[in-house]
């Protein structure tokens, strides 16, 4: 788990200032739609995205004992997110991008479902660690040139970097 604290995740959600409807890529336990939610309100909607359908009940089950109803569980596949069109404020990705084979063809795709001034965030691991580590081992990371590199070929534009992650690259794109 990355060092979120309630501090710094007052910091991710400030970018788009105010939104009403976020995605969640790779829900896994729900920790990030749980905290969108909270932060969506009631007139708000977070999509809580998975591959896995394990993840997504037991996303849905911790997001029940939260007392929350604006979540939205979407089971997507590798090459599609299941997502609406021109919905979200903010696409959000933890961890995740080094499992998306073909990225820039899907960053591409994600333009359909941002709205006007929509925006992406990605925190990824950054390469390094000890040499057991388990983000090293398995290839659970991604230098943040490239993935900068790849969304600006999928024609967004950086809007942001944030360097307050020891372990992990956080920009926010923009098309």
């Amino acid at each position: 788990m990355s060092p979120i604290t309630p501090g710094n995740f007052e910091i991710i959600l400030r970018f788009p200032v105010f939104f009403k409807h976020a995605a969640i890529q790779e829900a896994g336990g729900g920790y990030f739609s749980i905290r969108f939610a909270q932060a969506a309100g009631r007139n708000g909607e977070v999509y809580s995205v998975d591959t896995n359908e394990e993840y997504q009940k037991f996303a849905a089950g911790e997001a029940a004992k939260s007392g929350l109803s604006n979540i939205k569980f979407v089971l997507a596949t590798e090459n599609n997110t299941n997502l609406p069109d021109n919905c979200f404020d903010l696409i959000f990705f933890r961890n995740v991008l080094h499992h998306i084979e073909n990225r820039v063809e899907y960053f591409k795709s994600l333009k359909t479902k941002l709205k006007a001034g929509g925006r992406i965030a990605a925190i990824e691991y950054k390469p390094g660690g000890s040499i057991f580590s388990f983000k090293r081992f398995f290839g659970h990371n991604i230098p943040s040139q490239k993935i900068t590199e790849e969304f600006t070929k999928a024609g967004f534009k950086k809007a942001e970097e944030l360097d307050f992650l020891p372990e992990q690259s956080f920009a926010i794109f923009k098309y």
